[in-house]
């Protein structure tokens, strides 16, 4: 596609070339008089470097019109359904899961009953690690940062008496996600809806956690394994579920900027799409079902035009590189969540004016599905108080602003166009760099990837130290009243002893003969080269745990260690 450039060389035609003259002219007139006038330091750029003070024609390309294209067309710029939010609006989504399963299953129906569209799992620190709660690791961390689940009895509660055929659901966990989706599944099959009417998405992307969030169960190759092998069988057996989300919010939490997250984001997409191919699966049987996940921050454009270059990007290299043929390989749908990094403690009720613009800017991006944060996520777990406001927040953005009347509004700008080309130019060179390192894998294992993010992150909170970033009410317009408080959610122990008394009264009642022998089978199905989906599943369904699940692979593919990097 066309990069940006100036206009210097768009036509031969005379008055093309006057119009341009007489452009060039005011603009220079303008730098003279804006250069001689006052300039206060604006000291904040969410990325490397600074924007202009001023854009124009002169800052896109002549053919700006043909690569915008129109709303449902390849390359999908301005969004990927021709009728945008006319059609349907996107999926509003609450993050939730604290404390027990009944806890959380209680906060799922409170959210249904106001107005939320899809549900959107948060599991606590042991299950995102694949330790069941009773395990000597999860000591102090039941409950505490999500929902415990440790089996499919835990997961038959959490969805007792909401029905999964009429539901999406959406479900945080990447290392162990293979057998969490397989919990789900399985409950499913309790309530008596087969894996084909499922609808949601596990987010089961293990690069990005060794990348950035480090919560992983098993080495690279055999991760990746376990991902395909999701892709395989979903393809198949639950083909309206997403198999994968992709996600660049955590690498953006950890402190990437707006192109890293953008291009290290899309690296570990095509990667995953490679490892697919390679297995032997057409990319048009299981690309449609690949979806994205963005962090949006605080830098209103650069966070709408990172969404409108991801989008580009994607389609380009899924139809010219993959040869994907099926349109819906080239559509990236996409989940966005506002930035829980720009939370703070401080001034908590900022929070939700943060929170507010941030869905802003998701919506004019135009993403399928947000979450946005409440404002007391930086202190606790949210309560139904601050949840309740941040659904709110979206709709009244859905509902009263006329904002979703109009697809892409700010398409055409000449400052946004500008923004997103120049987010796709940075990504195409670090896609360049991370081919130099060898691809994602072993950028991982060299610690290449990690030591970009870190350096990001020291140099921005250098600028927060410096009060070259401003945060309202941290490092500038600090009150010297007491801080205001809100009221805080707090987990007791009692869910760590309920977990415990539960898993101890499961082991009693089950066939634990039964529930070996599918371990023994899942331990053979992982040795050699079959689709380990199936094997997996089968251990759900005979109430072996989380844990044991985990061990039974991880004696065969080993642990994971991650490489000193600094």
């Amino acid at each position: 596609m066309t990069s940006t450039r100036d206009l210097r060389d768009v036509s031969s035609d005379g008055d093309a070339r006057q119009e341009l003259e007489r452009l060039r002219a005011e603009v220079a007139e303008w730098r003279r008089r804006y250069e001689a006038g006052e300039l206060r330091d604006i000291a904040f750029s969410n990325s490397a470097g600074e924007v202009a003070p001023l854009y124009t024609a002169l800052d896109v390309s002549a053919d700006a019109s043909v690569e915008l294209g129109v709303p449902g067309d390849y390359p999908y710029t301005r969004g990927i359904h021709p009728t945008g939010y006319r059609g349907r609006l996107w999926t509003m989504r609450q993050f939730a899961g604290f404390g027990s399963a009944r806890d959380t299953n209680e906060r799922f129906k409170f959210l249904l009953a106001h107005g939320q569209t899809g549900l959107s799992t948060a599991f606590d620190f042991p299950t995102l690690m694949g330790y069941d709660s009773d395990h000597p690791r999860s000591e102090g961390e039941v409950g505490k940062t999500g929902v415990a689940i440790s089996s499919l009895a835990d997961m038959e509660v959490l969805f007792d008496g909401i029905p999964l055929d009429q539901v999406s659901t959406s479900m945080t966990i990447n290392g162990p996600a293979i057998i969490l989706w397989a919990f789900y599944i399985a409950a499913a099959e309790r309530q008596g809806v087969s894996a084909e009417k499922l609808r949601g998405t596990i987010q089961n992307d293990i690069l990005k956690e060794y990348m950035a969030q480090h919560a992983w169960c098993f080495p690279i190759e055999p991760a990746l394994r376990l991902i395909v092998d999701c892709f395989e069988w979903g393809a198949t057996h639950a083909p309206q579920w997403n198999t994968i989300s992709i996600s660049g919010y955590h690498i953006r939490e950890a402190g990437a900027t707006a192109a890293q997250e953008l291009a290290f984001t899309l690296a570990d997409g095509f990667t995953y799409v490679e490892r697919g191919i390679a297995r032997g699966l057409d990319v048009d049987q299981f690309a449609p079902r690949l979806s994205f996940f963005w962090d949006i921050h605080n830098d209103f454009f650069e966070e709408i035009a990172k969404l409108r270059a991801a989008r580009r990007i994607w389609a380009r290299h899924m139809r010219e590189r993959y040869r994907a043929r099926s349109p819906r390989s080239w559509m990236m749908r996409f989940h966005s969540q506002t930035a829980g990094v720009t939370l703070t403690a401080q001034q908590p009720m900022n929070n939700v004016v943060r929170v507010a613009y941030q869905a802003l800017a998701a919506v004019l991006g135009g993403t399928q599905s947000l979450h946005t944060n409440s404002m007391d996520e930086t202190l606790a777990l949210p309560t139904e108080q601050a949840v309740q406001v941040a659904l709110r927040t979206q709709q009244v953005l859905a509902y009263e602003t006329g904002v979703p009347n109009v697809t892409d509004p700010l398409g055409g700008a000449y400052y946004l166009e500008a923004l997103t080309n120049q987010l796709e130019e940075e990504a195409e060179a670090l896609f360049g760099e991370i081919d130099r390192v060898g691809g994602v894998v072993q950028g991982l294992e060299q610690g290449w990837f990690q030591r970009k993010i870190a350096e990001s992150a020291a140099r921005q909170q250098w600028e927060i130290e410096q009060h070259r970033r401003v945060i309202v009410g941290v490092n500038e317009f600090v009150t010297d009243e007491p801080e205001l408080t809100i009221p805080l959610l707090r987990i007791g122990e009692d869910v760590d002893r309920r977990q415990r008394e539960g898993l101890g009264a499961l082991r009693k009642k089950r066939d634990n003969a039964a529930c070996q022998q599918a371990l023994d089978a899942l331990k053979s199905a992982a040795r050699g080269t079959e689709n380990t989906m199936p094997y997996i599943l089968e251990c759900a369904r005979r109430y072996c745990t989380l844990y044991e699940i985990r061990a039974a692979m991880e004696s065969v593919f080993g642990a994971y260690r991650e490489p000193v990097f600094f």
